[in-house]
């Protein structure tokens, strides 16, 4: 840590170096945090989370029995054990609450006064926050498994809409109407995300085993479908083609970068693809349960060297690096299955919500110490024994063995350890008596091996180090 805190300050490394380094060290190490409780409101499972990401303050849950929660998880105490409270809850007892499941709750991208949601009781509604009332309503034919709307879009307010309907719905927010219908898939549709990286793009995932690309301002249809064998029909059965999964596909999350797209099938894989051109990276996760007969909740870890996916895995989530494949990490704390989950990217945080009706917290283990923040534990230079006395035992050359007096070396230095405290030095110069030149040499031994260079003020520090010396011997 303090070699990236060095490397930064003398503009060695870039700034973003330490960030990342400390980010993904967060990443690696979360662990069940038993001192933060989320206030248990829901009285079924928990079907979705979304972190707002304008103040990274507020999250919304929507539950299996039609709540929709509103919690804060600021820490007000100042005290390491304390409890997220809910600071709005649609109940039950709200006329506006949801008849059925809660299946997608999401953010307004730009304004925490806004957020949406869907359920099985074929409605999307757009809610004021202030209020706790829907401002607009839509409804469909058929059961409501998702929606999403673009995190970066800037000439739009699009919302796309996946119901039982093979036709992918598109909802515009400022006319409050269906303006357009995308047609293509053959079965209903589980998941669907626009890109982060371009807000005309949009992905979604159905029941026929496809994953389609679309390009909003085209009539024509979808950009390109996913196809897991890269065009090699040689590889695939007939009923196989052009088919990203060979089950159900429900679960799609683009990467931070809108590079790549991680799909979730019903066959226990996961695909990652080139999100420009649909090709199969052939990265191998392994077997990966996915045992949900609806759309899969799974996030992307953002801003780390080492980008991982988290995955609801029965009672677990499991921790994959999105490039290599690996499984990093198990976390296990839920007592029932996992259904979804969401990356807090300004903490590297994780929650996840699940059947057992519970929210849990996920924190990064606090940093061990560097080696050299243990060294300034020790007591300063000045408090060390000085020994003046001879050594019993006489070296070769008939030179005995003695200390030398550091405190003028201490003084000399003093001024650069005030900018470098973690620096210092803590032994004490050994030299051999009626030998300047070995005294000399050992100094500058001792002031390379602390300080690695040997820049102009370092030169200077020398200096002043052979005249002290002289003075000295």
């Amino acid at each position: 840590m303090l070699g990236y805190i060095s490397g930064r300050k003398v503009g060695i490394d870039d700034p973003l170096r330490l960030r990342r380094a400390e980010s993904t060290r967060r990443l690696l190490s979360l662990e069940l945090n038993h001192g933060r409780d989320v206030e248990r409101i829901h009285g079924n499972g928990v079907n979705c989370l979304d972190i707002e990401a304008v103040e990274g303050r507020y999250m919304l849950s929507g539950g299996a029995d039609g709540v929709i929660v509103i919690y804060d998880l600021e820490n007000y105490s100042g005290k390491p054990q304390y409890t997220c409270k809910a600071v709005g809850t649609v109940g039950r007892s709200s006329r506006f609450a949801h008849k059925f499941s809660v299946e997608t709750v999401q953010w307004y991208p730009f304004d925490t006064g806004m957020f949406i949601s869907s359920s099985f009781d074929k409605t999307m509604k757009v809610w004021d926050t202030e209020t706790l009332k829907p401002a607009e309503r839509f409804m469909f034919d058929g059961n409501v498994y998702c929606h999403h709307m673009s995190p970066v879009a800037r000439k739009h307010s699009l919302v796309a809409v996946g119901t039982k309907n093979p036709k992918l719905q598109l909802c515009d927010l400022k006319s409050g109407s269906r303006i357009h219908v995308l047609q293509g898939h053959r079965a209903e549709i589980l998941s669907v995300r626009w890109s982060p990286r371009n807000e005309h793009i949009l992905a979604s995932a159905s029941a026929d085993s496809t994953v389609r690309i679309w390009d909003v301002r085209r009539a024509s249809g979808s950009l390109f479908t996913l196809d897991q064998h890269n065009g090699d029909k040689s590889k695939a059965a007939a009923e196989a083609v052009n088919t990203a999964h060979n089950g159900r596909v429900n679960g799609l999350c683009f990467s931070g970068d809108g590079l790549y797209l991680i799909t979730m099938g019903t066959d226990d894989r996961m695909r990652l693809w080139n999100s420009s051109n649909g090709e199969n990276t052939l990265v191998n996760y392994g077997k990966v349960s996915n045992e949900s007969r609806k759309g899969l909740k799974f996030t992307v870890s953002t801003g780390c060297s080492l980008d991982c996916v988290f995955v609801p895995c029965g009672s677990s989530v499991a921790v994959y690096g999105l490039h290599s494949g690996e499984l990093v990490a198990t976390l296990r704390g839920h007592y029932n299955n996992v259904d979804c989950c969401d990356f807090h990217p300004d903490y590297q945080e994780l929650y996840t919500g699940g059947k057992d009706c519970n929210v849990l917290a996920w924190i990064p283990a606090l940093r061990a110490p560097d080696v050299e923040e243990e060294r300034e534990v020790r007591p300063p230079l000045r408090q060390l024994p000085l020994v003046s006395k001879p050594h019993p035992a006489p070296l070769a050359g008939g030179n005995a063995f003695h200390v030398w007096n550091a405190f003028h070396v201490w003084d000399a230095f003093h001024t650069w350890n005030a900018f470098n405290s973690s620096n210092k030095t803590q032994s004490v110069v050994v030299v051999f008596g009626g030998g300047k030149l070995m005294t000399l040499f050992l100094f500058i031994v001792e002031i390379c091996i602390v300080y690695k260079s040997m820049s102009d003020l370092y030169h200077k520090l020398i200096c002043s180090v052979i005249s002290v010396v002289k003075t000295n011997a």
